[in-house]
């Protein structure tokens, strides 16, 4: 597991890697903490933040230099492996314990035991992804898989574990900018057009913005209203006191959520929205590609209405000829218009518990492997590419001002900004903290319980000291579930992937002044 505390952020998958265990599998948890995870682990590769390619780019190198590359897979099934091969050369197991801070004997052990095994798979979450580098750090680990033949096979693959119920549902419903339902790109002439006959509209030709795009055009001026649903990137988005600014200064915003959140307190309407685990009907879609139906259990209070329905009556009011959607028929529509989902009719998602897309048909079964086609003679489709990406540390070095490392993450009892998980108690909850070596503590003369101040180049918070041991000195970590206590994205860095639009949450420059020595708040 690379990057991902799944004991605490994903409990009911670790249940399955711990039976995984008792079996006689091996684990191995790459991550900068050494998390609860890492307990259970044959071994606990503790990396320094950033340096995730450096430590793949090794791993691949010891593969080739041992001979335990799946070179038949390679020949018949990818490309790019020469340009990979000559990428990887300059990194070697020495190189990669200077940079990461992994002793290069654990290296060997991982990429040994990686290769030789029959089955293995790589699974990553957040600690990946939230980087300036996001993109090329799973490229990485996509290269790892093909250099041994790890994929489209039972057992075997590459595993993102999502850190909610559906997003890979909103992902395969055209949820991001560049793909229409079913992963059919909108910059491709022939799926734009299938979409613009069944909605009887023109569609743009190029892409659209991620988020990060809407937060810069509305800088530029380019923007002026938002219409957001579920989301709170008044507290989700780093370099928070600069997107509450632009949020602030556009001329409309609309949410539409379940809660009323510090997002909606600045908007000019708030539209109730239900909560779609158990409020509306519907179909979720797990990490494994396992679409299932979601039923209703309670009526939604108040005035909340569903999704669905707020955005017919809006598209309506504007003039548009939509019909009355019920979620079957959309769900209906969706399935005209999908190849990945054609198959997947109520009745067969009720009767089958749930089917992995691509199901093709309804005598289809769901692929049970994404890639199985790679092991196919002849390979049918595309080959699959390697990626020669290069070591990029964090944007923000350490320096004599801003000495510590800090990270962010989740924990089991709370959830994101805490909108959801923060309105009940929890036995587990102990409120937000600062995650902090016994030598950092010892540096910095603070006791655990003791108030401190963190700051960043943006912005700074007051926040309790919990000595952790599973923290190597020079990093301190903290979430973001408590935004009225301690607004920790005050100090996160706004420094975006530019494939992704992801921020680099994972890694920012701070320092740490005890109150007695602090200035005083300004």
């Amino acid at each position: 597991m690379w990057g991902s505390n799944a004991r605490e952020t994903h409990p009911i998958f670790f249940h399955h890697v711990l039976r995984a265990i008792r079996n006689g599998a091996k684990l191995y948890v790459v991550d900068p903490r050494r998390t609860t995870s890492a307990q259970w682990a044959d071994g606990w590769l503790g990396l320094d933040v950033g340096s995730d390619i450096a430590l793949a780019n090794a791993v691949g190198r010891e593969i080739l230099a041992a001979g335990l590359e799946n070179r038949p897979f390679i020949e018949r099934a990818t490309s790019g492996f020469e340009e990979y091969r000559a990428t990887v050369q300059p990194y070697t197991l020495d190189y990669a314990e200077r940079v990461t801070g992994v002793p290069a004997a654990l290296v060997r052990e991982l990429a040994h035991a990686y290769a030789r095994a029959p089955h293995a798979q790589l699974c990553w979450t957040l600690g990946i992804t939230e980087h300036h580098n996001a993109v090329d750090n799973v490229r990485a680990l996509i290269n790892l898989a093909l250099l041994c033949g790890h994929v489209g096979r039972y057992g075997s693959g590459l595993n993102p574990l999502r850190g909610q119920n559906n997003v890979q549902g909103g992902g395969d419903m055209g949820a991001i900018p560049n793909k229409f339902p079913g992963g059919q790109d909108v910059e491709d002439d022939a799926s734009r057009a299938k979409f613009e006959r069944a909605w009887n509209v023109a569609l743009p030709s190029k892409r659209g913005w991620n988020l990060t795009d809407i937060f810069r055009a509305a800088e530029r001026g380019e923007l002026d209203t938002l219409y957001i649903i579920g989301e709170n990137p008044a507290q989700s988005e780093a370099d928070q006191e600069h997107a509450i600014g632009l949020l602030r200064g556009l001329r409309h915003l609309i949410v539409q959520d379940i809660f009323l959140t510090k997002t909606g307190e600045l908007a000019e309407v708030v539209l109730p929205a239900t909560a779609a685990w158990c409020e509306s009907e519907g179909t979720v879609t797990s990490s494994e590609r396992r679409v299932q139906r979601c039923r209703k259990a309670l009526e939604p209070p108040g005035e909340a209405r569903d999704d669905i329905a707020i955005l017919g009556d809006l598209a309506r009011r504007l003039g548009h000829d939509w019909p009355e959607y019920t979620p079957q028929g959309a769900w209906d529509e969706c399935r005209s218009l999908s190849p990945w989902h054609a198959g997947m009719s109520y009745a067969r998602l009720e009767s089958l518990s749930g089917i992995p897309w691509p199901c093709y048909d309804e005598n289809h079964p769901g692929e049970q492997f994404l890639h199985a086609r790679l092991w196919e003679e002849p390979l049918r489709g595309e080959r699959a590419p390697f990626a020669a990406v290069e070591h990029d540390p964090p944007v923000e070095a350490l320096d004599d001002e801003y000495p510590v490392r800090l990270t962010t993450g989740r924990r089991l009892d709370s959830f994101n900004t805490g909108v959801q998980s923060g309105g009940y108690s929890s036995p587990l909850r102990r409120g937000e903290r600062l995650d902090i070596s016994p030598e950092d503590a010892r540096r910095y003369g603070v006791a655990e319980g003791e108030r401190v101040r963190v700051r960043s180049r943006r912005g700074s918070v007051v926040i309790p000291v919990h000595v952790d041991r599973g923290l190597r000195e020079g990093l301190v970590f903290t979430t973001f579930h408590y935004n009225d206590d301690v607004a920790t994205n005050l100090l996160t860095i706004d420094a975006t992937d530019p494939q992704s639009g992801t921020a680099e949450f994972k890694a920012c420059a701070v320092c740490i002044e005890r109150l007695e020595t602090a200035a005083a708040p300004a």
